[in-house]
């Protein structure tokens, strides 16, 4: 199951956020909440066993 970790305010964050969590191995997809698909907020999704961890890395992104 997969879980929200993060709410991007735009594409550009969300892509560089996917990025950082791949280079450290985590699975990661994105979901746009308007229905322009690249324009908006955009939430991260990871699975469940992986947010608290992956929440540790967001939280130290600058």
């Amino acid at each position: 199951m997969w879980q929200v970790v993060y709410i991007a305010p735009d594409d550009y964050m969300a892509d560089k956020i996917k990025y950082k969590l791949g280079q450290e191995g985590f699975m990661v997809q994105l979901r746009h909440l308007s229905k322009s698909e690249r324009s908006g907020q955009v939430e991260i999704l990871v699975p469940s066993s992986e947010a608290q961890d992956v929440a540790e890395i967001i939280s130290k992104l600058d």
